[in-house]
Formats: C-alpha cells, sequence, structure tokens
C-alpha cells in the first residue's frame, strides 16, 4: 500500500490563509495533515521573500505548501475586459513567479464574476447547518443586474482568452500548473453575466484556448459538478478517467451535495447523493497525485469560525476513503 505521505498517493490538504496563526497550523498537524493549499488573499507583498517566510513557517509545523492561490485574478478589470486589467494580470503573474521559485507547482483560479453560491442557510437532515441554492428562488428574488449592462458568452470568452494568453506563458516559465474552477453552482447566466465553466463544452474549449499546454488543467470541483447532475455532459466518474487521466487535474475539491439542482444543499462527505469512496477509487486508479481538500465545510454546533470540528471529521473521512482506495487498487 502506498503510504499517505508518499508523493505518489493523493494529497489530502486544507486551505489556509498565510497569516493563520501558529495554534491552527499546529491543529492541522495534529489531525494528520501533511499538504496545504495557501490562499493569499490580503497579502500585499507576492516577493519570493515574503512568501518564502509564509512557506518556512508552514514548514515549522509539518505542513508543505501545494497550491497557491491569490484572487488578483477575480478583478472585475479583468473577468470584464476594462481599462487596469494588464496591471492586475502582472499582480497574478507576479504571484505566479514567486510560488514557482518556491517549488509550488499549482496555482488555481476561478472566472464568474457575477456569481451567487448561495440562497439560504438551512438545516440538514442531520441537523448541521449548511449552503442551499434553489435556482426559482435565486430568479425570483435574488438574481438581479450587477453591473451597468449585460455580458453576453462570447464577450466573456474574449476576456477569458484574454487572461489566459497573457497568464499561461508566466506559468510555463515558472513551471506553475493553472487549474480552472467551475462555475457554481453552473447556471449559464446569472445577475447579467454570461457563465462559461458549466459543463464539459466550456472545459473542452478553455481547453482549446490553452492550445495543448501541459501547464493548463482543471480544478475539479466534485461537488459543483454533482449539483449539474446530468446538464454537465460528463459525470463526476466520467471526468475523472478523462481529465485526470490525461493528467489535466491539477486539484480537487472533495464535496458532496443532497442532490442535482435545480435545488440543492451542501452536506457532509457520507451524507449527499455521490458515494464518494467511488469517487476516491476512481482518483486512484488513473493514479491522481495532485491535492484534494475538503470544501464549504458544514457548521457543527458549537464550532468555532475555522470549523474544526467538521474540518477534522472531513480529513479523518477522506482518509479512510483513501486508505480502502490504495488497499483495493493497489
Amino acid at each position: 500500500m502506498i503510504d499517505q505521505y508518499d508523493d505518489r498517493n493523493t494529497k489530502i490538504c486544507h486551505a489556509v490563509r498565510w497569516d493563520a496563526r501558529d495554534e491552527y497550523l499546529l491543529f492541522l498537524k495534529q489531525i494528520g495533515l501533511r499538504w496545504v493549499s495557501l490562499s493569499a488573499d490580503g497579502l500585499q507583498d507576492l516577493s519570493v521573500k515574503t512568501i518564502r517566510k509564509v512557506q518556512q513557517r508552514f514548514r515549522s509545523f509539518g505542513l508543505e505548501i501545494y497550491c497557491g492561490q491569490h484572487f488578483a485574478y477575480r478583478s472585475l478589470e479583468i473577468q470584464l475586459g476594462r481599462a487596469g486589467r494588464d496591471r492586475d494580470i502582472e499582480t497574478y503573474c507576479t504571484f505566479i513567479r514567486s510560488i514557482g521559485e518556491l517549488g509550488i507547482p499549482v496555482s488555481v483560479y476561478d472566472f464568474h464574476p457575477a456569481n451567487t453560491y448561495t440562497t439560504a442557510s438551512v438545516a440538514s437532515r442531520r441537523g448541521y447547518i449548511t449552503r442551499e441554492f434553489n435556482e426559482e428562488d435565486f430568479r425570483s428574488k435574488v438574481e438581479k443586474q450587477r453591473f451597468e449592462r449585460e455580458y453576453s458568452a462570447e464577450e466573456m470568452w474574449d476576456y477569458y482568452t484574454y487572461f489566459v494568453e497573457a497568464v499561461l506563458p508566466v506559468a510555463e516559465e515558472a513551471n506553475v500548473k493553472i487549474g480552472l474552477h467551475p462555475d457554481d453552482p453552473p447556471l449559464s447566466f446569472m445577475n447579467g453575466v454570461a457563465k462559461l465553466f458549466v459543463n464539459y463544452d466550456g472545459y473542452h474549449r478553455a481547453e482549446e484556448i490553452a492550445g495543448g499546454s501541459k501547464n493548463w488543467g482543471i480544478l475539479l470541483c466534485v461537488g459543483t459538478w454533482a449539483e449539474g447532475g446530468n446538464r454537465m455532459g460528463k459525470n463526476v466518474l466520467e471526468m475523472i478517467k478523462d481529465f485526470a487521466g490525461r493528467k489535466r487535474i491539477f486539484q480537487v475539491h472533495f464535496r458532496n451535495v443532497s442532490s442535482p439542482l435545480p435545488v440543492f444543499h451542501e452536506t457532509f462527505l457520507d451524507d449527499g447523493y455521490l458515494d464518494m469512496y467511488q469517487v476516491m477509487k476512481a482518483f486512484r486508479e488513473v493514479g491522481y497525485d495532485g491535492s484534494m481538500l475538503p470544501d464549504h465545510i458544514p457548521h457543527l454546533i458549537g464550532d468555532d469560525e475555522h470549523r474544526r470540528a467538521g474540518l477534522a471529521y472531513s480529513i479523518a473521512y477522506m482518509r479512510s476513503l483513501l486508505r480502502r482506495a490504495n488497499e483495493e487498487v493497489g
């Protein structure tokens, strides 16, 4: 059996802010984490020197940064093609260059400037509090035009292409892989803006734009894909076989939901409609050795702002699934 710390194994990790307190890093070490995904949101100095200090502090707790994320890519200048986008793209490229120099191999991003993630907080059948999305409620009660006009799909494709064509050569030079998150929830139009990555066809077109670069790939959010159900063109297992089979999945958000659209709520891994063991097994069958983290963890009674109880529950469950999958797959 592959040991949990073998680099050939799937790397179970968690997203951690650059300024996380030492006691929280110790907690992550105590629950058995070795890998983390760095959230650099709010970090103004993106130099190698500054990020190296973060990397060294994390390492002092036995935590290695496998992935980095900086929200410069979420600027409306970039995502709506406005003046000033080159400045913000350069900020993101600075981050890519720095993490590349530090041996951090992956960065992840999304491209949905007018997104609504949830329409309500609800109690699940087990009583924990979680996020719900109801498509009818969104259209009738929540949706509004966010910006001065509507943005068509072809406009958004132009803006996305401009961004990728600027960033991808930098990522290649820095030896960093960039992974694209799907639109969550996978609706093709929200709040006056077309969304692009709502099914297999959207990812296929994005891959064509990348021109075969080995540094372009996806962040497969299992929960998002489950939300779409039959709308997605390929199911979760088919996506794993296709994209992970071609080494095009660079990070995984490992989460479950109650049902596909038009209404779903997020669940703990063992409480949704997907069989998450089959998902884990599918990743091991194609030899996936990238990072995998829980996401949108529901709230347990008495839990703190970091949702430590829910996180510990999720990580332990993932480690058990991974161990079983490695034993079965070989």
